[in-house]
Formats: structure tokens, C-alpha cells, sequence
């Protein structure tokens, strides 16, 4: 028996030599181990240089793009998962040798840490977590991943030179100071990191993660100061951090000099958040010998500052340089009235975008008030809402948003966003393309209301504007009412209907037109791929032109006319209210 088994066994490894000859040999001339792909030509993939290969990975992993100076929570790119996108990202350095190096510069150049993965691939991991928590306590996989990017980052200056940007969960920041404070010491690139809550209001358990981003980490670019880091906020003017770009003051109680002296010492600083501090009022944009001009600035929010007013905002633009590099311009819970508003928009005559959040207890001024006017204001968010000065802090919710519909409240900002609407019909913001404003029926005074004369108040336009009557420009409006959450899109055009559109219509008198989302829940028969047209008859209806490629819509339906009044019927003249449904919010986790 032995014997015979040895035979056996010598014949099947005879065998397996043959058939491993006839594969390196190949069948009939032919080696399979021999790609086709390789045998065409020159490999081009090899050539591609290291800037194209980039281009091409960030499509794996869109997330090393992002530059932001924003929080993890706030930041994300695209739509896929995260971590499955770093896994694959990861894995294209192991495919040729020459991907290594631009591999590795996109993964390290903008880190980012997540919690969870975005996708089915979650749920098992979950699963796994729950069957080794059994034997003990589960593994917290952003802090591993944390120290294991540590320890890499120590091991290899390389790619520590890399490291631009490094997000990390809330609750990873809260809970690993240590390993945080660790990593960030061995990064001398690092521009922007997330922190806890207690680094910007001086906690003693952030003071050695402090210490070291302060001595080795000298370019980073934007940082928060909070109450009770009074002291912090003046240890800039001993030079730490003097490429700061980003600096956000909230609470704070420095005197106004103090704060005037450290803006002054920053050289590079170009985005300034003020936010809750009363204490500061007009003198802090006023000229001084002993101390240096409050800085010129591209972004500027002021948020809670019931003492800054339009004056000092007209005084601090009346230099050259200010009026050139602002921007942006945000402002919200401030002395800057909406009556006094059009004086600091023609001031800053390099203006962008202009946000204003108020709440309203009065109606506009009878006295005539010049229009907002700008040539170079492009994006307006004009968010008024009522003031709501009956209820009392313990009212609920519901009570307040009831109170704040009803039609005495709403009649308050009529007069302001009448305003704001002859405006823009008198042609005073010729390169405004987006406005967003806290009225659903703002879009009506466009569409249907005729075109006012200018000024009505009798004051001569600023020079240069005012000439045409009516919009003449398109412009994209974006509404949300007092209880809704999402924006509403709509496309207000004073030409018409592009040419060899479906369901063009020719307007006489350059009627506006407007163009609704789909989504804004017109119906199915308006489809999901395209944005609808609606048209104002001037009545208070619209004339709505649905899909024919609708299942189930009755033949011949499309493009007819019904007199349905105000009875909404999709299909026919339907009322604006007809079409203020809530739109989902795509902020949902799993997506």
C-alpha cells in the first residue's frame, strides 16, 4: 500500500508540472501570462506626469481638495463616503511605483478623520464592533486612527512637511488632547487643525495641546477667541501665529484699544469675526495717532453689536485701501438700520457680498430714503423677520412661530422688502445675480406687480444709475418662510423664455418670468430632472406647462389652459401658494 501511494503521488506532481509548463509556455504559441495590453504598444500611463496623476486621483477621493478653514461637521466635499474613498485612494499607491509620491502628497496634505463610514459598509463594521465588545470594551476607531497617524507623522518628516489641514470628529478633539497635542508637535506645515471648545476659551486642559501648536506650528491661518481668553487674545502682539488670515473675537472683554492694537499687529489678516461684544461702538474704525488704522479688510461680520452703526461704517470705508479690498460684508443684530443701509453699500464700492439678518418691531420710514444701489454687489441675503415683542422667554415654540404669522406681524417687513423691490426695479443693483430673502411671496412683487418709477421718494438716483425701468438682468431668489428650513429656488428672468425652449411664450411689455425648482413640489407631472417655467398672468396665477413624459397623465393635458381660479389644479393657472411645499433636507447622515 505504501508503495502504490507513492506512485500516486509522484504521477499527480508529474502532472502539475505539465500543467504548470503548458501555462508559462503557453497553448499553441500563445503566453498567458502575457497582457495584450502590454504587447500594443508603449505604456502612455507611465508617462503621465505627476500634476495629471493628481487631477486624476482627486476624482477617487474628492476630499483632499478641501482648503477650508472649517470644522469637520462643516466641511464635507462631495457626496460618497469618506473613509471608503482615503481606503481607495490609499490603495492606488500600491499599483505602481511611480504613484507613490503623488499618492502620498494628496493623502497627507488635507487629513481628515471620520467617525463612521457613509455607507452599507457601516453596518457590518458595527456588527463586528458589537461581537468584540463582548469580551471587552469596543475600540473608539477615530482615536486609533488619530495615534496611528501620529506615529507615522513622528517616523516620517516627509510626510509631515505635507500635512496642510487636519479635521477631526468632535468628539475625537474633546476626548484625545493628548494624542492631539502630540501629532500637531511634529507637523511644521499645519495651517489648520479642529480643536476642542475649551483651547479658545482658555481651559486648563488644552494648555500643553496650546504650547505646542504655539511653538511648532507657527503657520497657522485662522483662529477663534472666545470669553476667557482675554489674555490669549494679546500674547499675538509677542508674535505667535503672524500668518493669521482667519480670526473670530466673540465675548471678549479687552478695551477697544487693546483689540485696535492686535489687529494692527497682524500683517496678513483678511477675515474678522466680531460677534457679542456691546462694548464696542463707532470709535473702533476712527483714526488715532497712537494707535494704527483698524485694518483693511476682504470679509468682515459683525454679529451683535448694537453700537456699531452706519456711520462708523461709512467712516472706516472712506479710506481708498478699505474700499478696494472689501468684499464681504456681513451684518446681523447691529445699530446699521435698513433706513441707513444703502449709505454703507455705496460706500464700499467693491462690494460683493452683502448679508443683512435683522428683526424688524417697526415699518419703514415715511421720509424718502435714497434705494440700495451698487454696480459691483452681486449676492444679496436679505433676512428680515418680525420682532416679537409680546412673548416672553418661557413662550414655546409654537406659540412664537404663531404669533409671528400672523398678519399684523407679517405686514411689519412688507414696507422693507417693498423696498427691496423697487430697488432692484429701478435698476439700482445692475450686477446683483442671487438674492435670498425670508418672504415666500417676495417673487410676486417681481413677476406681477408693474415697474414702479424710481425713487419714489423723490431723491435723484446715485450717478450713473436708476436709467431703465423694471429688471433688466436675470436674477436667481431664493425664499424661506418664518417656519421652514430649506431654501426655495426661483429664476426670475425679464427677457422670456429662451428660444426653441418647450413651452416658450413670447411676453409683451418685458413681463418678468420666473422658473420654479422641480422640487419645490409643484407635482410629478413637472418631472425631477429639469427646472419647470413658470409664467405670472398678472392676476395672481400662473400658467403651468407640465411634463408630457408623465405616467398615467391624461392625454392632451399638456400646455392646455383651464380657468381654475385659485383652486390650484396642477396643470392649469395655479396660485402661489399652491407651490410652497418643503423640500427634504439632504443634511441627513446617511445619504
Amino acid at each position: 500500500m505504501g508503495l502504490l501511494k507513492h506512485f500516486r503521488s509522484r504521477s499527480k506532481l508529474n502532472e502539475k508540472n505539465d500543467a504548470s509548463s503548458s501555462y508559462h509556455n503557453g497553448v499553441n504559441g500563445y503566453n498567458v501570462n502575457t497582457s495584450p495590453y502590454q504587447r500594443a504598444g508603449a505604456d502612455y500611463i507611465s508617462r503621465l506626469p505627476d500634476n495629471v496623476l493628481k487631477n486624476i486621483f482627486t476624482y477617487v477621493c474628492p476630499h483632499v481638495l478641501d482648503e477650508s478653514y472649517e470644522t469637520s461637521e462643516r466641511s464635507e466635499v462631495g457626496d460618497g463616503c469618506m473613509l471608503c474613498d482615503l481606503r481607495d485612494l490609499g490603495n492606488c499607491a500600491r499599483v505602481r511605483r511611480n504613484w507613490y509620491q503623488p499618492v502620498q502628497e494628496l493623502l497627507y496634505k488635507s487629513i481628515r478623520i471620520d467617525a463612521v463610514h457613509y455607507c452599507e459598509l457601516e453596518e457590518i463594521l458595527a456588527e463586528k464592533r458589537r461581537r468584540k465588545s463582548r469580551h471587552g470594551d469596543a475600540p473608539d476607531a477615530p482615536a486609533t486612527r488619530l495615534h496611528l497617524l501620529s506615529r507615522s507623522v513622528w517616523d516620517n518628516q516627509w510626510l509631515a512637511s505635507l500635512v496642510l489641514s487636519l479635521k477631526l470628529p468632535y468628539m475625537t478633539r474633546e476626548t484625545c488632547k493628548a494624542d492631539l497635542a502630540r501629532c500637531v508637535s511634529a507637523l511644521p506645515n499645519l495651517q489648520y487643525v479642529d480643536l476642542p471648545d475649551g483651547f479658545f476659551t482658555g481651559d486648563q486642559s488644552c494648555h500643553t495641546l496650546r504650547n505646542e501648536l504655539q511653538a511648532r506650528c507657527p503657520e497657522i491661518r485662522k483662529m477663534k477667541y472666545d470669553a476667557g481668553s482675554e489674555q490669549l487674545f494679546e500674547m499675538l502682539l509677542q508674535g505667535h501665529w503672524l500668518n493669521l488670515s482667519t480670526v473670530e473675537v466673540s465675548r471678549l472683554r479687552n478695551q477697544p484699544q487693546n483689540l485696535r492694537r492686535v489687529l494692527g499687529f497682524l500683517p496678513t489678516l483678511h477675515e474678522l469675526t466680531l460677534s457679542e461684544m456691546p462694548n464696542l461702538t463707532d470709535s473702533i474704525f476712527h483714526q488715532s495717532p497712537s494707535l494704527q488704522n483698524f485694518p483693511p479688510l476682504q470679509s468682515l461680520t459683525i454679529e451683535q453689536c448694537p453700537h456699531i452703526t452706519a456711520q462708523g461704517l461709512t467712516t472706516y470705508l472712506s479710506d481708498q485701501l478699505v474700499k478696494e479690498s472689501l468684499t464681504t460684508l456681513s451684518l446681523s443684530a447691529t445699530g446699521v438700520t435698513i433706513p441707513e443701509l444703502h449709505q454703507v453699500i455705496w460706500a464700499a464700492s467693491n462690494l460683493k457680498a452683502l448679508r443683512v439678518i435683522e428683526q424688524v418691531a417697526t415699518s419703514m420710514p415715511l421720509d424718502p430714503i435714497p434705494p440700495m444701489a451698487s454696480f459691483s454687489l452681486s449676492t444679496l441675503k436679505f433676512e428680515l423677520t418680525p420682532r416679537d415683542e409680546e412673548s416672553s422667554p418661557r413662550a414655546t415654540n409654537a406659540s412664537a412661530l404663531h404669533l409671528l404669522a400672523s398678519p399684523m406681524h407679517a405686514s411689519i417687513t412688507d414696507s422693507y422688502y417693498a423696498y427691496l423691490s423697487s430697488s432692484l426695479m429701478s435698476n439700482s443693483l445692475p450686477a446683483l445675480r442671487e438674492l435670498y430673502v425670508r418672504d415666500p411671496t417676495f417673487p410676486d412683487s417681481l413677476l406681477l406687480a408693474p415697474p414702479v418709477q424710481p425713487f419714489a421718494g423723490g431723491k435723484a438716483p446715485p450717478k450713473g444709475l436708476g436709467g431703465p425701468q423694471g429688471l433688466t438682468h436675470p436674477l436667481s431668489v431664493y425664499t424661506k418662510g418664518l417656519d421652514e428650513h430649506d431654501w426655495v429656488y426661483n429664476f426670475i428672468s425679464p427677457t422670456g423664455l429662451p428660444a426653441g425652449r418647450r413651452g416658450s411664450l413670447s411676453l409683451s411689455g418685458g413681463r418678468p418670468m420666473s422658473a420654479y425648482s422641480a422640487s419645490r413640489g409643484l407635482g410629478p407631472q413637472w418631472g425631477t430632472g429639469r427646472e419647470s417655467v413658470v409664467v405670472g398672468n398678472g392676476f395672481g396665477g400662473f400658467l403651468a406647462i407640465p411634463s408630457e413624459e408623465v405616467p398615467g397623465a391624461r392625454p392632451g393635458s399638456r400646455g392646455s389652459i383651464k380657468d381654475s381660479g385659485a383652486h390650484g389644479h396642477r396643470g392649469s393657472w395655479m396660485p402661489m401658494h399652491a407651490a410652497t411645499e418643503k423640500r427634504g433636507s439632504r443634511g441627513d447622515l446617511w445619504r
